[in-house]
């Protein structure tokens, strides 16, 4: 299939046909019957396919999902009239005006100088938003994609922002990465594994969900181990299974992370990530950061207080990970191949059914041994450790982020 030519592309821009990013879906044989899903935005120029005959299609924005997500869509997988005729009754009246030269005169009159650079600075920022994009997809190590979008300002990619897929030691620390012990199991399910050596149960059930409660510490089998990748106790080594996110929230809370799937309750969907330092640099850094009105220490306090992780400029996707009051998100302490009780990995599981376009958040006082700290600088990774108003709107708001 081509899309559609120079000529069609201009009526398509003068309709408001939204083509950024957008790409053909391909499915013929699927069947858009719910339009709570997505919603019609233009496209009714032909697009021709390899074959003689011409076809209809229709640029579709999914719901809850980014622009880069938009496809191309024939008629006979649009099952939604009323949608249908609200677009050709809009497309009739707008046209109709263009040939009368209202229209044209009317948008000639308001692209005022200050509208024409605000649409340059958007495409510039679109185009900006796009590479980092494609940035964040070069370096992740998971199965999940990363989306990036902002239909809210003009703010861009952040400017001293590493992205990265484990902890990343500071000088002066040591991270032995390799275990002292290892499974020789046939069924890790079934069998005493890594937990009952360790002298804790097994985290996962049968669905890779996890049953054992917060303040719990997960061993999951390691290098050492004899089993392979299907185990069912490797879920965190395996990185994140869902396509995030990054998107410009509109209610002041900067950038957040939603996820553009289904994920179901007590399921593992990813690390808390970034430099390891001691908890006196901790200290140091916290001062500088309380300048800024922000940071994203959080204290490694599973046995000891010693080290502690900043993500503000080396992290993954949970940098931009919003508090709330009322999280759908729980900090557990994983131990795979560094066992160090000092070093835990922090992973971040949901604690309800999160559906897909819901934003993605997690207590910024909650501890890894599931309570709620009342120290405002200790085991929080708060991007604001001053005393700043809580925006999160849940019902159980505390009013102040710390």
């Amino acid at each position: 299939m081509a899309f559609p030519n120079f000529k069609e592309r201009k009526q398509s821009q003068v309709t408001g046909v939204r083509r950024q990013n957008s790409r053909y879906h391909g499915g013929h044989n699927s069947s858009l019957r719910d339009k709570s899903k997505y919603l019609i935005f233009g496209g009714f120029s032909a697009c021709f396919l390899i074959h003689s005959w011409d076809m209809e299609y229709y640029l579709v924005k999914w719901k809850g999902w980014p622009d880069s997500t938009n496809t191309w869509e024939p008629l006979q997988n649009l099952k939604c009239p009323l949608l249908l005729q609200q677009f050709s009754n809009d497309k009739h009246n707008y046209l109709s005006q263009v040939k009368k030269g209202k229209a044209i005169k009317d948008n000639n009159k308001a692209l005022k100088p200050a509208i024409a650079e605000y649409i340059v600075k958007k495409a510039k920022q679109r185009l900006a938003l796009q590479r980092w994009q494609d940035e964040l997809n070069r370096r992740k190590n998971h199965k999940g994609m990363i989306f990036v979008e902002n239909t809210v300002d003009l703010e861009g990619p952040p400017s001293d922002f590493y992205y990265i897929n484990e902890y990343k030691p500071a000088p002066g620390i040591s991270l032995v990465n390799e275990a002292t012990f290892g499974c020789s199991c046939t069924d890790c399910f079934f069998e005493k594994c890594c937990p009952a050596e360790a002298g804790v149960l097994l985290a996962y059930n049968k669905n890779q969900q996890i049953k054992i409660p917060p303040g719990t510490p997960i061993y999951e089998c390691n290098s050492r181990c004899q089993c392979g990748p299907d185990c069912p106790n490797r879920i965190v080594q395996k990185g994140t299974q869902y396509s995030l996110c990054i998107f410009r929230t509109s209610n002041g809370c900067g950038w957040g992370v939603k996820t553009l799937v289904k994920i179901k309750r007590m399921s593992f969907v990813m690390e808390y990530v970034g430099e390891v330092i001691t908890s006196e640099e901790a200290e140091r850094r916290g001062q500088l950061y309380d300048n800024k009105g922000i940071t994203y220490l959080f204290d490694l306090d599973y046995e000891s207080d010693e080290f502690t992780v900043d993500a503000a400029r080396y992290g993954n996707v949970s940098h931009f990970v919003n508090h709330s009051c009322d999280p759908n998100l729980q900090v557990f302490n994983v131990f795979i191949d560094n066992l160090d009780t000092r070093l835990p990995r922090i992973a971040l599981f949901s604690t309800r059914t999160i559906n897909a376009g819901e934003e993605l958040t997690f207590d910024y006082q909650m501890k890894g041994s599931g309570d709620v700290s009342s120290d405002s600088v200790d085991h929080s990774p708060a991007k604001k450790r001053v005393r700043t108003v809580c925006k999160c709107g849940a019902v159980t708001c505390r009013g102040y982020l710390n």
